[in-house]
């Protein structure tokens, strides 16, 4: 392939030629029984029922591309879908990828978002796969992602299943990627520490959890993608409960991330409370179930008293519903 080939635009190619350079880059899944190249795929669905979600990236809002590269635009988008599915305790099969670009990008630039899909699935849900999508031209960089998850028999982990008495616990890392980001805002990306750079832009959510947790006899579940406190407190109004953080817990939380970031504990524990984005897995568990390897106990649930409102606490009080709001940006308290 000659170097003008490969250096071609979006809008010095057809669409079907752009396609033939990207789908041998994607990750193929174990559940396709027909594949790209029709109007539909058609995959297996043997536990009678799937789960789905989707997601969008938006330049801007969403992501900057003087920050990251495309490898890990195509992690990020493959990685912040996948756990929404492991999130409900389902294992993903697959994903439909649409993408709308500036007609000027290089095909190149869309072969790397490929391999960034590629890579997450790879390692983060062997099995999974993208099996159809869309391209487009827009004057705005953005990638569309709907996921599919096999329950495989079991029930799906709801956010409202959460019962005074369970205990509260998370699996994954929390306050790497708020520090990451606003390391970022601060410009200050050539001297962050990596870590924490690499959990912004292209986050290894623990995906295989997801079905853990599940086995484990979690009651509710969601992805914390906002930040620890929102996205508690949604378990908290679903269900009709009060979620109470414990602050020894997320005290040696801070104090590890401290030590392994060069931040202060108070830094670190607003990370973890407000930072969001580091897309762990919040679950609640009977008290009487042992918490299955890798969660880590957070707090508890107990009742609304008569008239009071679900909500996350900490100590005596409540704590407020800062985090990420994809109208309003960033409300947290890191800086």
């Amino acid at each position: 392939m000659s170097e003008n080939t490969v250096n071609q635009t979006l809008g010095e190619m057809p669409e079907s030629a752009i396609l033939a350079r990207i789908f041998p880059r994607l990750p193929s899944s174990d559940a396709t029984i027909v594949g790209p190249g029709d109007d539909c795929a058609v995959m297996q669905a043997p536990d009678g029922r799937f789960v789905v979600t989707t997601d969008m990236m938006v330049h801007g809002p969403d992501f900057r591309l003087e920050w990251s590269t495309p490898h890990q635009l195509g992690i990020k988008a493959a990685a912040t879908n996948l756990s929404d599915v492991a999130a409900m305790g389902a294992k993903p099969t697959g994903m439909v990828v649409s993408i709308a670009a500036p007609k000027d990008t290089e095909v190149t630039f869309l072969e790397q978002i490929a391999d960034g899909f590629h890579d997450a699935c790879l390692e983060l849900a062997p099995g999974c796969g993208v099996v159809g999508g869309d391209l487009s031209v827009s004057n705005t960089l953005t990638i569309s992602v709907t996921a599919f998850g096999d329950l495989e028999g079991r029930q799906p982990l709801l956010r409202s299943g959460a019962r005074p008495g369970d205990v509260v616990a998370v699996t994954g890392r929390l306050g790497l990627a708020g520090l990451g980001l606003a390391a970022l805002f601060a410009g200050e990306k050539d001297t962050t520490n990596p870590l924490l750079l690499s959990a912004q832009l292209s986050p290894w959510p623990p995906i295989s959890q997801g079905v853990a947790g599940a086995l484990g006899g979690a009651t509710s579940a969601m992805d914390i993608s906002d930040s620890l406190i929102m996205d508690a407190g949604r378990i908290a109004g679903a269900s009709g409960v009060v979620i109470v953080l414990d602050e020894s817990a997320l005290d040696d939380l801070a104090a590890h991330l401290a030590i392994e970031c060069g931040v202060d504990a108070s830094h670190a524990r607003q990370a973890i409370l407000y930072g969001g984005e580091d897309h762990a897995l919040l679950m609640t568990f009977p008290a009487d179930v042992a918490l299955p390897p890798g969660f880590t106990a957070l707090g508890h649930v107990v009742a609304c008293a008569d008239d009071e409102t679900p909500h996350v606490n900490m100590g005596e009080g409540v704590l407020p519903e800062n985090g990420w709001n994809p109208y309003t940006g960033w409300n947290g308290e890191i800086s």
